[in-house]
């Protein structure tokens, strides 16, 4: 009988499990071109988003954090995509935690008005800060964290 139900179980997860791939798959495909366009093509861009405070208390300029946290984000992407199953979970808390981490950026970018990605508008660049919780929320359901518990 617990054979039967474990098989059931299995059969139930099956659709869950093949979205939290597709979204996996998709954030980290995500965040790999992201990353690329840190150090490309965007770069100018990406430099509208970085807080003043990041360049006042560190050595940094504002290129290489860009150029930083453009690698960070290639790194997360392919850990999104090849991390073993097992692992899985703590790279979703860490890309949580990698969004939550520059959200302050969106927040400058919405406060000194700076135009980038076609945030042109302050409703834009206003309603680009709700984008950040469902990053976060993406990362943490792609990769089974919410489900794992906290022993």
């Amino acid at each position: 009988m617990a054979t039967t139900t474990t098989e059931i179980r299995l059969v139930d997860d099956a659709p869950s499990s093949r979205l939290r791939t597709f979204t996996r798959i998709l954030l980290g495909g995500f965040l790999v071109f992201a990353g690329v366009t840190h150090l490309t093509v965007a770069r100018e861009e990406f430099t509208a988003q970085v807080p003043k405070s990041v360049t006042k208390h560190t050595p940094l300029t504002t290129d290489q954090v860009v150029l930083a946290s453009g690698v960070a984000e290639i790194a997360l992407g392919l850990s999104l995509l090849f991390a073993r199953r097992a692992a899985r979970p703590t790279v979703g808390w860490i890309a949580a935690g990698f969004f939550t981490a520059v959200f302050p950026g969106n927040l400058a970018q919405f406060a000194r008005r700076r135009d980038a990605f076609g945030l042109d508008t302050d409703k834009k660049r206003f309603l680009r800060l709700f984008f950040q919780p469902v990053l976060i929320a993406w990362s943490l359901y792609s990769t089974g964290a919410w489900r794992r518990r906290v022993k």
